[in-house]
């Protein structure tokens, strides 16, 4: 590799190490606590909560890496230009396609980095998500067993615990099911436990009574049992996950370019859903040397100025918003009708293509005023000159 393209791209890794430093941890704080204000007021453990947010890590990853290379590029060329390296380079006689090189061979890598994240480590991160969700609805005290509130877990169910002891004794239960208009029981019991067995959760109540009101509003009948120990069915106020579906975007790329019958009876979707899914993947590689273009080729329009290449700037932040809205707009468009994935291919290629015009555009001899090229002016002989 010259010395000229180890000394571009070392300058881009630097800076990408550190803008992708910042904004993942800006993203991931962001993330992590939206998902800790939920976790905890579920009940669970600063261990759950930190085994969630480190799980959600790789999808975070993922998503800042073109943007980080984007900042890394663009602030890389303007750092090179405002020291006038950039200056002296062209002036040598190295073109903006030569320029270009060692970009493209950066945004590569963080499209290898990109690839390696959303085809192994964020399905395995999905997959793992998925399975601790799961064990955690199961968990019926940490779902919607809290003391000193009254809780709605179905319509029509009302749930009351005056506390719930460090043996897991429920003191004080209150339990209406009011689903039934015609048909309501009210249950109210000194303590309960809730015990698990192979039909589902059941509550165990002690020392209690059960109040049931029958019939229409014109004509009620109450009746009132006294109980020292009831039995009751939880499993309608737990959500069931023998028939929860998979999330589809759990399966590796491979498994969704190719679906099968177990795959959609599993994930309750359709082979062009999956399909769709998998060229998704496919395409968030190439939106890094995207964003790494835009960010350099942006800033190679113009000459030197002494107030920087800051117009520039804005035009590169421009166009990396406006490839992002593409990118969304795809999306949006394969979402409505998954058969359209090829559109998700689209913001990458238009991407592409302006980087390209405007390399394009940088090569050509700038023209001054009169109609000659700075290079002619150059050329041409002074007054006075032979």
């Amino acid at each position: 590799m010259p010395r000229i393209d180890r000394y571009i791209l070392s300058q881009l890794l630097t800076l990408f190490g550190f803008f992708g430093l910042v904004l993942v941890s800006v993203y991931w704080i962001n993330r992590a606590v939206s998902l800790f204000e939920q976790l905890i007021s579920d009940g669970q453990t600063a261990l759950v909560v930190l085994e969630f947010t480190a799980l959600t890590l790789p999808l975070v990853i993922s998503v800042v890496l073109p943007i980080a290379a984007f900042a890394a590029s663009a602030y890389g060329t303007n750092r090179l230009a405002s020291e006038s390296e950039l200056v002296a380079m062209q002036a040598a006689g190295v073109s903006p396609w030569r320029l270009a090189r060692p970009v493209l061979m950066f945004g590569v890598v963080v499209a290898l980095m990109v690839a390696l994240l959303v085809h192994a480590l964020v399905p395995l991160a999905r997959a793992r998500l998925t399975d601790r969700q799961a064990e955690i609805a199961q968990n019926v005290t940490a779902q919607f067993l809290r003391a000193g509130t009254f809780q709605y877990p179905v319509d029509g169910v009302t749930l009351y615990i005056r506390d719930i002891a460090p043996d897991g004794r429920l003191l004080d239960f209150f339990l209406e099911d009011a689903r039934n208009p015609t048909n309501q029981t009210t249950y109210t019991a000194t303590e309960a436990l809730v015990v698990r067995t192979d039909a589902g959760p059941r509550l165990v109540m002690m020392q209690g009574m059960a109040q049931n009101l029958r019939g229409a509003s014109g004509q009620q009948r109450l009746s009132v049992t006294r109980f020292d120990e009831l039995a009751y069915d939880m499993t309608s106020l737990v959500s069931s996950d023998g028939n929860r579906k998979r999330d589809i975007r759990a399966y590796s790329t491979w498994r969704l370019l190719r679906p099968d019958a177990e795959l959609m009876a599993a994930t309750g979707s359709t082979p062009d859903k999956a399909r769709a899914e998998a060229h998704e993947r496919l395409s968030k590689p190439l939106q890094a040397p995207v964003a790494a273009l835009l960010g350099f080729a942006m800033l190679l329009l113009g000459g030197f100025s002494r107030f920087g290449v800051w117009r520039q700037v804005i035009w590169a932040v421009m166009a990396l918003i406006f490839v992002q809205f593409l990118q969304t707009a795809a999306e949006n468009q394969v979402a409505q009708d998954a058969g359209r994935w090829p559109l998700i291919y689209l913001p990458s290629a238009i991407g592409g293509l302006i980087c390209a015009g405007v390399l394009w555009l940088a090569a050509r001899p700038r023209r001054l005023r009169g109609g000659t090229t700075a290079t002619d002016a150059a050329a041409a002989p002074t007054e006075g000159q032979p």
